[in-house]
């Protein structure tokens, strides 16, 4: 750390030099711009620069290399184990720069850095194009596509990094580095499922595509249904088109028109399905589903931008989650899935989930660092809350769904759905074949580590 007379001289000198705002913690707005989603996560940044260019990205990183200062990143801000925040450090926060620019004819979107999935979604839908998405609209764009991607559209056109034409990068030097597949090359690997190790992604481009029409089915039913619903499910999108993707889960019933009053508060089992096309061919897929006597059913054709805001996690809350990719999803299994639903934390935010692969995310490239591609199945215990005395019992639970699911595990993660579950982890979601050459490119681009708050490659 630098002597406070150089802090302060360098301090000054970049609210000067910062086209947007710079908030240290004697400022006012300082508390509101270092709040997460996860309000689980309370850190105290040195400095906080929110950028408006990437010339401000520049001056910041330059500005933290200056005094010796750690560096997270926020884009949306919706890493579950809060690594878009430090304490004592900078926080190059993105937020500012969100604009998407379309390119019909050239089926592409040029996306800044801190652009969520709403703004995405939202400039896309005028042309009826669209792309693999996150599953919650306030998820941000560069950190969900580089960390993977996967999302309701993802059996139909890929993981969302599989549609990763460039990206704009801010190296730990301060520099300007344009990967592609012809363009520095080892890096775009990299950025394939590497996230932001290597650098600030100020901006990404993506392959866009037609989507004409989008529709769901949604349907609740009383948990003792959930054991032949998750069966039903299965076997409905085994024997499905790629357009078809959703989940079958356990939630709260929440207080909303199409939920009973009297279900509001309790355990329910769901089944959701989602399906690139029009609501006729969807309801034929979903008549096994809608045979199963239920509570409460939502069938109908939705824009995709709103269909990605259904499921929003809700600001102020609690979060803890992770997922587990599985070899398959045999009756002993669903058994077992939905057995850990009976101490699901309820009431609560809470979603017990299985879902889908396969179709495009199975058949995308076999050589980026993606080792979860080939999992038909995933669990993903989603742990929300509100009071901080639930904290143990519902991280717990988060954990137990994971060992229950043990014998049909392949190993592998998809690491945006963990937190900060260790170094053995981050392996899992890279794999262990790709370490070295991960570590290799780190030992490029960031020796020094300075881009360590994320799912960390140590240089090699």
């Amino acid at each position: 750390m630098a002597p406070l007379s150089k802090a302060g001289a360098a301090l000054t000198a970049l609210r000067e030099d910062l086209s947007g705002e710079v908030f240290a913690p004697e400022d006012p707005g300082y508390d509101e711009a270092r709040t997460l989603f996860n309000a689980m996560i309370d850190r105290r940044p040195a400095v906080i620069a929110q950028c408006e260019s990437t010339a401000d990205v520049v001056t910041a990183v330059r500005f933290a290399r200056e005094l010796d200062l750690n560096i997270a990143v926020r884009g949306g801000g919706h890493s579950v184990a809060g690594m878009s925040l430090n304490d004592g450090g900078l926080v190059v926060d993105l937020r500012r720069m969100h604009e998407v620019t379309v390119h019909p004819a050239a089926g592409a979107a040029h996306i800044e850095g801190g652009a969520t999935m709403s703004h995405l979604d939202r400039a896309c839908e005028p042309y009826a194009l669209a792309t693999t998405g996150g599953r919650a609209s306030t998820t941000g764009v560069g950190g969900y596509v580089l960390g993977g991607g996967s999302g309701w559209l993802d059996r139909k056109f890929g993981l969302a990094v599989d549609n990763l034409l460039g990206v704009d990068l801010v190296t730990a030097e301060g520099e300007l580095v344009h990967a592609t597949a012809e363009e520095h090359p080892e890096l775009f690997w990299g950025l394939h499922g590497g996230g932001g190790n290597f650098g600030i992604a100020t901006s990404l481009t993506l392959r866009l595509y037609e989507l004409p029409a989008m529709s769901i089915a949604m349907l609740l039913y009383l948990p003792e249904r959930g054991p032949e619903v998750v069966r039903t499910y299965r076997d409905v999108i085994e024997a499905a088109p790629p357009e078809a993707s959703g989940a079958a889960l356990y939630i709260t019933g929440p207080p909303e028109e199409f939920v009973p009053q009297h279900l509001v508060g309790r355990l329910l089992a769901g089944a959701l399905l989602t399906y690139a096309g029009p609501e006729d061919e969807m309801r034929k897929l979903a008549e096994p589903l809608l045979a199963i006597p239920h509570e409460s059913e939502i069938v109908t054709a939705i824009p995709y931008a709103d269909l990605q805001c259904m499921i929003d996690d809700p600001p102020g809350m609690r979060n803890y989650w992770s997922a587990e990719y599985l070899t398959g999803c045999p009756d002993d299994f669903v058994d077992v899935f939905c057995a850990r639903a009976g101490d699901m934390p309820v009431p609560t935010g809470t979603q017990h989930l299985v879902f889908p692969q396969g179709g495009a995310v199975a058949s995308g490239p076999a050589d980026y660092p993606i080792p979860y591609r080939d999992a038909p199945w995933a669990v993903h215990p989603f742990g929300i809350w509100e009071d901080a005395a639930d904290d143990e019992r519902c991280r717990q639970w988060v954990k137990d769904v994971r060992a229950d699911v043990g014998p049909w595990s392949t190993g592998a993660v998809y690491l945006n759905f963990t937190g900060d579950e260790g170094a053995a982890r981050v392996v899992s979601g890279l794999g262990s074949e790709n370490m070295q050459r991960l570590g290799a490119l780190k030992r490029q681009y960031d020796p020094d580590n300075v881009f360590r708050f994320n799912h960390n490659i140590q240089p090699a």
